[in-house]
């Protein structure tokens, strides 16, 4: 018995207990940084302390865990900073063709109808069938 398996899988492997090592790196760069910020501002202002923390780890988490389209956040701003660096160059090619002259010799002539052929109809769309042999490259 065959069966399709999809072949288009990103998993990345979970290291330290649900998060990822990239997730893992983000979360602890923002404890580490708060925990600096602990002892030379915390004890002196504890209002700027919280609100230095919540930027962070608030930071930390939208780089860790937010997804846009599938794709990470980190991943979305590298695409959109190499866009806005990178060159645009934007080509259009007009293809020159002759124009066509048609002729009429005469007064256009009714031809009259003879057996139309009944027309094929084709089977269902093919399109999911081809969509899920692309996906299992079968």
């Amino acid at each position: 018995m065959q069966f399709t398996v999809p072949q288009f899988i990103e998993h990345d492997p979970k290291i330290f207990g649900p998060l990822t090592f990239r997730q893992s790196i983000f979360v602890g760069i923002a404890l580490a940084g708060c925990f600096i910020f602990y002892f030379t501002i915390g004890k002196t202002n504890l209002l700027l302390f919280i609100f230095i923390s919540a930027i962070l780890l608030g930071t930390a988490g939208a780089l860790a865990f937010v997804k846009i389209n599938g794709r990470s956040l980190p991943v979305v701003f590298m695409n959109i900073f190499s866009f806005s660096i990178g060159p645009k160059l934007y080509i259009w090619k007009k293809k020159e063709m002759a124009p066509k002259f048609i002729k009429r010799a005469g007064p256009l002539k009714i031809e009259e109808k003879e057996e139309t052929k009944s027309l094929r109809f084709a089977e269902k769309s093919r399109l999911k069938k081809l969509s899920n042999q692309i996906e299992t490259k079968i």
